[in-house]
């Protein structure tokens, strides 16, 4: 009910500045006629909205997958740390942006090049939650898993990775919130197809209803992705002390 209301008290906002500021409709259309693009152009929103949501649900599951990886590697050999932290934290030096005309010419136009630029965005926080939540787990868990005679394996896949499920959480959140920022930039770069790729064209031919009706879905689409991941989160570690709290 609150988020009905925040968004009803944006677009009678949206709609006052609409009609009482000298403000051009084809650099800010109305409520109204955003709606009105959202009817008529559809089938054509619906098939660039299928293409961009494969493209973030792709570069999620690689990019988490890949993160996780990476952050058990470092957990089960520690010199692989000090090698692979410092990539790490360079990858995120470099502007995105600068990045995606690259991929584009290695990869093409296609999905492919939209698909590593998300794994590219949501690599490092899915990664440097886990490792975290591995180098935090409580020293008393290690101490008596030691004086059990437990191995190392056993220690990371029974006392170490659950305890830092809550951070990993916390990371895939975060990349739930990034991915379709890193599959829209690479859409603005070079793309045949999705929402980007809709925005791009429409301000090419001043279509701003257009591109704010991409805009619009690109939105729900993102609100929608986080909710369902944190829903799902709070769900499967519902032990964890704030599963319940969520959020909300």
């Amino acid at each position: 009910m609150r988020s009905l209301i925040t968004f009803a008290a944006f677009l009678t906002l949206w709609w006052a500045v609409t009609q009482f500021l000298p403000i051009p409709l084809y650099m800010l259309p109305t409520p109204l006629s955003v709606a009105q693009a959202l009817v008529s152009q559809r089938d054509y929103l619906f098939q660039n909205t299928l293409v961009t949501l494969a493209e973030i649900l792709l570069g999620l599951v690689f990019g988490t997958i890949l993160g996780g990886l990476a952050a058990l590697a470092m957990a089960v050999l520690p010199p692989l740390q000090r090698w692979v932290m410092p990539v790490l934290v360079l990858s995120q030096a470099i502007p995105v942006f600068a990045l995606a005309p690259i991929l584009v010419l290695w990869f093409g136009f296609g999905m492919a090049s939209k698909v590593i630029m998300t794994v590219l965005v949501i690599f490092f926080p899915v990664t440097a939650a886990l490792a975290d939540g591995l180098r935090q787990t409580e020293p008393g868990w290690l101490d008596l898993a030691a004086t059990m005679n437990a191995s190392r394996l056993g220690v990371l896949w029974k006392i170490r990775l659950p305890a830092a499920l809550p951070s990993f959480a916390s990371g895939l959140r975060v990349a739930a919130a990034l991915a379709p920022i890193g599959a829209v930039i690479g859409e603005w770069v070079g793309a045949s197809s999705g929402l980007g790729y809709v925005m791009i064209n429409a301000n090419a031919r001043i279509e701003t209803d257009v591109m704010f009706a991409a805009l619009f879905i690109l939105c729900v689409v993102a609100v929608c992705l986080f909710t369902a991941v944190d829903r799902a989160l709070r769900r499967l570690l519902y032990w964890a002390p704030d599963a319940e709290r969520g959020i909300r």
